[in-house]
């Protein structure tokens, strides 16, 4: 008889998950299998491959033939020639901590009155204003020029205006 380890799909259209099984060869894809071995997940990201080294590595001994498609997942989990080329997805943060961490930003925040779109825009051109007129002043006073010394003059009735 002659044994293969191969995938035996599972899940809905086009959200495909797969069992690595070990089965006769001559068994339909989906049939009877005589051991699972693992699983395979590709629409996960980073793909989820779950594979009993120790059983895989048994099977192997004893004459079984992978398809092309799990000689290639046992290559990434090292089953098979020997280093672990396996990504793994980052540890998700559990719902007390995302929880604490909302809470410290709720409370750190400063309590303000609301803005409305024109009173920031105001306070934003403002700062702008100043900035610029400042500089202009102070390089009128060390130059001496009659004509920057009036407009360093004006900019503070501007202000007034405001």
């Amino acid at each position: 008889m002659a044994v293969k380890i191969r995938l035996k799909r599972m899940g809905k259209i086009r959200t495909p998950f797969y069992r690595v099984v070990v089965a006769d060869s001559r068994t339909k894809r989906d049939g009877r299998v005589i051991e699972e071995i693992g699983t395979y997940n590709p629409k996960a990201e980073p793909s989820i491959i779950n594979i009993d080294g120790e059983r895989a590595q048994y099977w192997l001994g004893v004459g079984a033939q992978p398809t092309e498609a799990v000689a290639a997942l046992l290559k990434i989990t090292g089953d098979i020639g020997g280093n672990n080329t396996m990504k793994f997805a980052p540890e998700k943060r559990s719902k007390e901590d995302i929880f604490q961490d909302a809470l410290k930003d709720l409370h750190s925040e400063p309590k303000a009155d609301a803005v409305t779109k024109k009173a920031a825009a105001k306070k934003a051109d403002a700062p702008k204003a100043d900035a610029e007129a400042e500089p202009a002043a102070e390089e009128a006073k060390v130059q001496g020029d009659p004509v920057a010394d009036a407009a360093a003059d004006a900019a503070p009735a501007d202000e007034a205006k405001a």
